[in-house]
């Protein structure tokens, strides 16, 4: 009998004939592959360039320019890998290819959501626009957490805790190896800022390590299976990151055993020694000092077996991934995108991804019977705000405006801070048409205030722009709109605070507010979103990835560390032999919501905060122990509009111990006074720690469910037996 498989099926399977022979897998097919190589051919996977004109090398008549080119082996059928940046989009490269993509909203919005089944057709998005522009591979799957909120790619992530950012990196992996585009897990490891970010030495424990940024990475591995890995520029107890035995080997390869391979991020490779250390593929070659994995791989494999045997592994996992994601099988075609049905999904994603943070006496939604409403600052009669970087993403026709960066680097215009259409103004123009809306762009407070007092309501647009490159200093909000917001909340009590920020920033004028808003870097239709929230077209179900702390004071670094040393660069090279050693020791494995927990510390919003225009109730909690811990519980609508609850359970004490930790959540959409039972199945290694192993010591362990951090009822125990395993 002839079985009839899903040809994506048989691109997993990595088929060749599916009538006359067994299924052949990747691993088998990989090996076949790499010993028909000739030793030449065997170079040829290991390296690649940056197939832009701006860098002066010469670009294959099959490149498309992007990120990265590495060419194939027509001989063996062996396809090129062409990769784009990057997690939020088709990266926009300056305009140099002249098209535009469907930008998703930031990384914090996406994890604001807590939807992994919607950030998997977000990604699945993406990785089709990547497909129908000629690219295989997206650098996408930024796992890299929340450690330090100052960092100028916070904005790329998703949040501060393990589980939540593994469960969505791996959901937007799943998504976009769905198109036949490998994705790559990044930025491996501990790559959690960008001030001296290539001569960055984080110190840090095994354990601390274990139970925080890599088991973040772990899980999103586990989930999604990426095609690879691309290691960090910062160095790890000492060791550059792609040149670490500890990360690349021990952790990824052998404890994880993970089959795909690690490629470097560009300019990231010391010499070709990194090969022993696990690298497999040189990315952007002509940033390093030299192709190390071209000429001098080759002499050294030639000479010493050590060298011979990696560059046989080092094709062989490259190969399995090119055979496991279908590559070969489905390669991309140019084909139209339907920009109008994907700029749906990152309306989407927006919708729940914003978080309603301050409501005072339901000043949100407005009422359609506001005669008048003042729109203040944030271009927002231009668009939304976007993050800088080799992640920016445009639209067809590129910004509606663009603050330039300045100076006359390379890449300048992938660093100009970026609004993308359409704007708020017009967002809001369209939901009251009735109404008498007048803009003023803040550069005057005088002007504002005059504004905001003639109109029943005024909503200001407040940005913080981050880029890859750079840290901010602080939290605070740049360009004096801290007191454009408090002046204008003065004069009109109905001020409604809109933030397009990175991540968390500090809110002095907080308690003056009607309402506050984060809408994060919102994407594509992010203004319709926006708009759909203020006049509760849509209820907000959005809730924090990451903590807002009332003061630089209670973070674990006050001071970013070396930015009273460092001088501000976006290449983050420093001089040669300097070295910027940061203790990520001082908080260990509590990043975020932990340390606050750990230091009783009140922080301005909680990891897991976000306010609704409905009501909900959990109750019923009950924890049962046996194959799997479970827990399971009720949730009800208690309000009078339908909406989305995000419940959340958390470890509270482990062996008589306090911790903190999230444990599980679920996003349950409930009409008014519907209840629904949920029922969440507890990863092992959330009530373990590390101890060269996964080690649950025996005891009571408390757990309590509730809508945030610090907002949890009652406490429920269960007594688990103690167990040790490694991977």
């Amino acid at each position: 009998m002839r079985i009839l498989l899903p040809s994506i099926v048989l691109s997993l399977l990595g088929s060749c004939a599916v009538d006359a022979q067994p299924v052949q897998s990747p691993d088998a097919r990989a090996v076949m592959t790499e010993k028909a190589m000739t030793d030449a051919e065997r170079a040829v996977l290991t390296y690649g360039i940056m197939p832009l004109p701006v860098l002066g090398v010469k670009i294959p008549a099959d490149a498309i320019p992007g990120a990265g080119y590495v060419a194939g082996i027509p001989r063996l059928n062996v396809p090129a890998l062409k990769e784009s940046d990057a997690s939020l989009g088709v990266a926009y490269i300056g305009g140099i290819r002249k098209d535009g993509a469907t930008a998703l909203p930031s990384g914090m919005a996406m994890a604001a959501t807590w939807n992994p089944a919607l950030i998997e057709r977000a990604g699945a998005m993406i990785g089709g626009e990547a497909h129908a522009k000629g690219f295989n591979v997206l650098l996408a799957g930024g796992i890299n957490l929340g450690r330090e909120p100052r960092n100028g790619r916070t904005f790329e992530y998703f949040g501060e805790d393990p589980l939540l950012a593994g469960l969505l990196g791996g959901a937007a992996i799943r998504g976009i190896q769905s198109k036949n585009v490998i994705a790559t897990v990044k930025h491996f490891a501990l790559n959690d800022q960008e001030t001296a970010r290539h001569f960055l030495d984080v110190r840090i424990s095994d354990a601390a390590a274990r139970e925080s940024d890599l088991l973040a990475f772990q899980i999103a591995i586990e989930q999604g299976q990426p095609g690879s890995v691309m290691c960090a520029y910062n160095k790890v107890n000492g060791a550059p990151a792609c040149a670490s035995d500890y990360l690349l080997t021990r952790v990824l390869k052998q404890d994880w055993r993970y089959p795909g391979f690690v490629m470097s991020d560009w300019g990231a490779v010391p010499g070709v020694e990194t090969v022993l250390a696990g690298l497999d593929q040189q990315s952007g070659a002509q940033l390093d000092a030299k192709y190390f994995l071209r000429d001098a791989l080759k002499d050294k494999a030639s000479a010493e077996p050590r060298y011979a045997d990696r560059l046989v592994d080092m094709n062989r996992r490259i190969l399995r991934s090119i055979y496991a994601v279908g590559l070969d099988r489905f390669p991309p075609v140019i084909k139209t995108i339907d920009f109008d049905a994907n700029a749906l999904v990152a309306e989407e994603v927006e919708r729940e991804g914003i978080v309603l943070l301050r409501n005072r006496a339901g000043a949100l939604p407005l009422a359609g019977s506001a005669r008048s409403i003042a729109i203040i600052g944030g271009y927002a009669d231009t668009g939304v705000l976007s993050g800088g970087g080799s992640s920016q993403v445009q639209g067809q026709g590129g910004a509606t405006a663009a603050v330039p960066f300045g100076g006359n680097m390379a890449f300048a215009q992938a660093f100009a801070q970026s609004y993308q259409a359409p704007s708020p103004l017009k967002a809001i123009k369209s939901l009251a048409p009735d109404a008498t809306i007048i803009y003023r762009n803040g550069n005057y407070i005088t002007d504002a205030v005059l504004a905001a007092r003639k109109a029943d309501v005024a909503i200001v647009f407040a940005t913080q722009w981050q880029t890859e490159g750079l840290d901010s200093p602080d939290l605070s909000l740049p360009n004096g709109q801290n007191a454009l917001i408090a002046a204008v909340a003065e004069a009109n009590p109905n001020t409604i605070v809109v933030l397009e920020t990175g991540g968390p920033v500090l809110m002095p004028w907080l308690d003056k507010t009607a309402a506050v808003v984060a809408a994060w870097y919102p994407g594509a239709r992010g203004a319709d979103a926006i708009a759909s929230v203020l006049f509760g077209k849509t209820n907000p179900s959005g809730r924090l990835p990451m903590t807002f702390p009332a003061s630089l004071d209670q973070l674990p670094r006050p001071q970013l560390d070396g930015s009273n040393t460092v001088e501000p660069n976006i290449s983050g090279r420093g001089n040669p032999g300097q070295t910027l050693r940061v203790d990520y020791d001082i908080e260990g494995s509590d990043v975020g919501y932990r340390w606050f927990a750990r230091k009783d510390i009140k922080p301005l919003f909680p990891f897991g905060y976000g306010l609704s225009f409905t009501t909900f109730d959990y109750s019923g909690l009950s924890l049962t122990a046996g194959k799997a811990l479970t827990a399971s519980f009720r949730v009800t609508n208690s309000g009078k509009r339908a909406g989305a609850a995000v419940p959340q359970l958390y470890l509270v004490s482990a062996a008589g111990k306090p911790v903190a930790r999230l444990a599980g959540f679920s996003k349950v959409s409930l009409m008014p006074g519907e209840t629904r039972q949920v029922q969440l199945v507890i990863d092992a290694r959330i009530p373990a720690r590390w101890d060269n192993g996964w080690a649950i010591v025996p005891g009571l362990y408390g757990f309590a469910l509730g809508d945030s951090a610090a907002s949890l009822g009652s406490v429920q125990s269960v007594r688990l037996l103690a167990k040790r395993w490694k991977d």
